[in-house]
């Protein structure tokens, strides 16, 4: 994973997946607390997500971003869309992520969605698969991301198939 540069941290999109309160029942009673799921991302090929849990929903929030910079994730794109198809687990989840031809917009749901804005790919089929869980669908679609390859050296790989210019079709 890339680290981000203090000097690109203003121009960083964030948005809110989930947020989730949480109850711990004590002697007294019921304490409260929030946890929450956050995508930032420049919408230039760099996105990251991370968790925070805090007593209140803003301070949840800020970690979570705090968490997201530190997790910061390069996705190569290929105009406006993914080199190439991806299928990835991670817990129960499973995300399928195909390139899409331009003009399609990001057909995805919940925390993909989230997640493919944050990176600025504006053309991609996507689906959920199993459990929908935010927590798990959000980092499914990061490690799918992370495992895609330029698309130079995803011709090479025998399981990838490149997408096929249709710039000057």
């Amino acid at each position: 994973m890339a680290r981000n540069n203090p000097g690109e941290s203003e121009n960083l999109t964030e948005r809110v997946v989930q947020i989730n309160r949480v109850a711990k029942v004590v002697k007294g009673g019921r304490r409260f607390s929030f946890s929450s799921v956050v995508v930032i991302g420049d919408g230039h090929g760099h996105v990251g997500a991370g968790i925070g849990r805090a007593g209140e929903v803003p301070e949840s929030i800020r970690k979570g971003v705090e968490d997201a910079k530190k997790h910061m994730v390069r996705v190569p794109l290929k105009g406006g869309t993914l080199p190439h198809e991806v299928t990835v687990n991670f817990g129960a989840s499973r995300v399928m992520m195909k390139p899409a031809s331009p003009g399609t917009g990001v057909i995805a749901g919940g925390g993909v969605r989230a997640v493919m804005e944050a990176a600025g790919v504006r053309d991609v089929l996507t689906k959920s698969l199993g459990s929908n869980n935010p927590v798990n669908v959000v980092r499914a679609t990061l490690k799918g991301l992370e495992q895609m390859r330029p698309l130079n050296r995803a011709g090479r790989m025998s399981n990838r198939q490149p997408v096929q210019s249709t710039e000057n079709a």
